[in-house]
């Protein structure tokens, strides 16, 4: 196995790869994606064999966490296949899911005998008509049971993803965190991510920041600061006398950028080395023009790290910069 690090210009040393291996979703939220959306022609796609191939070169390169993301993952054909094939993987640590939980009924066992050691949930509201509001189609009643069953194969970890949209949900912040401690699970509130325009949804009018959410919390919750951490970007904070973690991930008031320690691979095989600039490699291209040859590949990944941006540069104010979707990025 290589000795060969991922670390950039700012020495800041990646060890975490997110694999968006699908830009379709059952579920359309309004935050993510346009109600009609456009889906790139599969031919565009990475397979799941060169995704597996780079999961390979990341995790001999050092990278000990992956996290499957799409749009929504599990819907992709044969996705069972790919979680086999790095759940095997000698080196990595951790092999983790995002998902809206549309598909857990019938596939949280599987995930779990593949190696999945935790997976994080989207859920945004817990009242079945604004639950099909926020995702135009989803429907509450099958998360809910995509959520019980993934609790009953065991996962190591379950944390639920929250988007808090002023004048959208706000009013179930507490409601949300109960529901975390009856469940005996995490909870992390996200704030928007804007990325693509989105015709109907103005982002600005939206924000609801992580500040305003904790005040929100405190006032019903005491919250203990953590230092723990699951290798991503949320701070957490722990509610006395109960299992839960109450994360948040705030990429608007407070960057969290000089730490940052991943890269993400989309659906047709940009490795982006930020979420929030387009600096990136085809790696698409490196795999095709080169079958099978780990080598090249790997070179063509330790070389993308002199390009990794400090940092992102959001603003509610204007039009995103970054045209492509949340779908198409993968978080």
């Amino acid at each position: 196995m290589s000795t060969t690090q991922l670390i950039d210009k700012f020495n800041r040393k990646v060890t975490y790869l997110r694999i968006s291996v699908t830009d379709r979703c059952d579920f359309r939220c309004v935050y993510c994606m346009d109600e009609k959306m456009n889906f790139l022609p599969r031919a565009q796609l990475l397979t799941l064999e060169e995704i597996a191939l780079i999961g390979q070169a990341f995790v001999e390169l050092g990278v000990s966490k992956i996290r499957i993301t799409g749009g929504e993952p599990l819907v992709r054909n044969n996705i069972m296949q790919l979680f086999d094939k790095l759940g095997q993987l000698d080196g990595l640590k951790e092999l983790v899911l995002t998902t809206n939980g549309s598909q857990l009924q019938k596939l949280a066992q599987p995930l779990r005998d593949s190696g999945v050691k935790r997976i994080n949930i989207s859920l945004d509201s817990l009242r079945a008509n604004r639950f099909t509001q926020i995702t135009r189609v989803g429907q509450l009643s099958t998360v809910l049971k995509g959520i019980d069953a993934a609790l009953q194969v065991g996962f190591e970890r379950i944390k639920l993803n929250t988007v808090i949209l002023k004048n959208r949900n706000e009013d179930e912040i507490i409601d949300l965190v109960n529901f975390a401690i009856d469940k005996g699970i995490d909870i992390s509130f996200i704030e928007e991510m804007p990325l693509g325009v989105i015709g109907e949804h103005n982002r600005a009018e939206a924000y609801y920041s992580s500040d305003q959410i904790r005040q929100d919390i405190e006032q019903v919750f005491p919250f203990i600061p953590t230092t723990e951490t699951t290798g991503g970007p949320a701070k957490y904070y722990r509610i006395p006398n109960t299992d839960t973690r109450v994360g948040f991930i705030s990429p608007h008031s407070h960057n969290f950028c000089e730490s940052c320690n991943r890269v993400r691979l989309t659906t047709e095989g940009r490795l982006l080395l930020c979420l929030g600039q387009e600096h990136s490699i085809d790696l698409r291209r490196v795999v095709r023009a080169n079958p099978n040859n780990m080598e090249v590949l790997k070179q063509a990944i330790v070389k993308s790290m002199e390009i990794k941006p400090k940092g992102h540069d959001f603003d509610l104010t204007r039009q995103p910069i970054i045209l492509r979707y949340m779908n198409m990025t993968g978080g």
